[in-house]
């Protein structure tokens, strides 16, 4: 199996080479990218550019070295990820939160992809899905079935607010507890440092959806309804805020996952008094509503605005 150190590439020509490697893969056969940085944004456009053909493992995560094993897929075969298995049953995602299953961020990847970065049987956590088809359905949280529309203001009304709600009390109780218990324990100072970069991608990141990439999801939900034509917008296409909002997603998510590493899955210490016990509350519950909210945006949202913004363009 080939491996293709892109470090020795010249920038402008590195993700073109890269390409041009998986173009001449046939079905089943696998390269290996070598790379000085997590190559997240790649992913993306090749899911942009040349679909769900392939998968996509890591070998090695960094902090220098980071390697990739890039599958393509044969003919007619898929490879259902994760992300798109609670898209299409969110009883599912219980299941994938219990065994520690990033289904939001880390959406991208297989079940046996996903499984095998965190340790996990696949055999237990196959068992454990097809408990939750015996569980009745909520259609009322069919999420899937949404227009995209309604789904859009769903996020900003029910997530977005939420965000913005829990954000000042997150602040002054994470800064609190790292002033007075900082010095016995170091890691909540590490904490409200990572939370306070979460808070200021999450406030641009909102702001840049609300003012630009929902409007236009809005308008082509209204083009399909009405049959009116819709215009070229000025960044081109869909997918170019589109990957843009994914990769945030994915820094805010490597960011929080610091944040629970650190708080011991936020779990106090015996010694913590009621402030540091409410942080660590909140912070796991702010956490669990982040999951929702980036799976909703991620994997049914924005999955389906680029499939209807192609449909209307005639792509």
């Amino acid at each position: 199996m080939e491996t293709l150190d892109v470090t020795k590439i010249e920038p402008r020509l590195k993700h073109p080479t890269i390409f041009e490697t998986f173009d001449t893969l046939k079905g089943g056969e696998a390269f290996v990218i070598h790379n000085d940085h997590d190559p997240v944004p790649l992913y993306y456009q090749m899911i942009a550019e040349r679909g769900k053909t392939f998968e996509w493992e890591y070998i090695l995560k960094g902090p220098e070295i980071w390697e990739v094993k890039i599958t393509k897929l044969n003919s007619g075969e898929t490879s259902k990820t994760i992300g798109e298995l609670v898209a299409s049953d969110y009883r599912k995602a219980e299941v994938f939160r219990k065994f520690g299953l990033d289904f939001c961020c880390g959406g991208h990847k297989s079940l046996k992809e996903a499984c095998e970065s965190k340790g996990v049987s696949v055999s237990e956590v196959e068992k454990a899905l097809e408990e939750t088809e015996k569980s009745p359905v909520n259609h009322q949280q069919d999420f899937n079935k949404w227009n995209l529309d309604f789904l859009a203001d769903y996020i900003v009304n029910t997530h977005h607010s939420y965000v913005n709600d829990s954000l000042p009390l997150l602040y002054e109780f994470s800064n609190k507890v790292a002033t007075v218990h900082g010095n016995t324990h170091p890691e909540v100072i590490e904490i409200a440092h990572y939370f306070e970069g979460v808070a200021q991608e999450l406030k641009m990141h909102m702001h840049k959806e609300e003012m630009i990439l929902f409007p236009y999801i809005k308008q082509l939900a209204l083009a399909e309804k009405t049959g009116e034509a819709i215009g070229t917008p000025g960044f081109g296409t869909i997918k170019n805020p589109i990957n843009m909002m994914e990769a945030e997603h994915t820094a805010v998510g490597s960011d929080y996952e610091k944040i629970r590493e650190l708080s011991n899955n936020y779990t106090p210490p015996q010694d913590a008094c009621s402030s540091y016990r409410v942080l660590f509350a909140k912070l796991e519950e702010f956490e669990k509503d982040l999951h929702q909210h980036i799976h909703l945006e991620n994997n049914i949202l924005f999955a389906k605005a680029i499939k209807l913004e192609e449909k209307l363009m005639g792509a």
